[in-house]
């Protein structure tokens, strides 16, 4: 009995262990950025994702419209840059705690936003007023998904 229990403590250490470097971002998942070169909030969010473990590839657009119609992205959840990652997008300035979610889950979604460009999100300035509203997206139909 003593070396079941053994087991399972391993068991769950090893799955905390993975929990705890997919949430901090250190899972070194490779990202896409796009953006426009002129924008410099956007390059604030890079750093702020490399920070956290991502690998992140930058390209710069003046094109971005079509990044976010070619993606299904609905107008009212547009923000100033897209990414994408493991097949989903990513739009606007997410705190990374709610990517690393939406990675550890897989949810059957084309991918999350927060929109516009909140005072205090990571790579805005100001101050967070309140908590984050992040959406997920299916078919261009947004439903919340997590309040950050």
């Amino acid at each position: 009995m003593s070396k079941l229990i053994a087991i399972g403590v391993v068991v769950a250490i090893s799955a905390m262990l993975l929990f705890l470097m997919t949430a901090s971002g250190t899972g070194g998942y490779p990202v896409t950025l796009y953006k426009s070169p002129l924008c410099g909030c956007c390059g604030e969010y890079v750093k702020y994702l490399q920070r956290n473990g991502f690998e992140v590839n930058v390209v710069s657009t003046v094109d971005m419209d079509n990044i976010k119609t070619d993606n299904g992205i609905p107008y009212d959840m547009q923000s100033c840059h897209t990414m994408m990652v493991d097949g989903y997008y990513i739009e606007g300035h997410v705190p990374v705690e709610a990517v690393n979610i939406m990675l550890a889950e897989k949810p059957d979604v084309d991918g999350i936003a927060l929109p516009g460009m909140p005072a205090g999100s990571p790579g805005m300035s100001g101050i967070k007023r309140g908590e984050f509203v992040v959406y997920s997206i299916v078919d261009g139909e947004e439903t919340p998904y997590k309040v950050i």
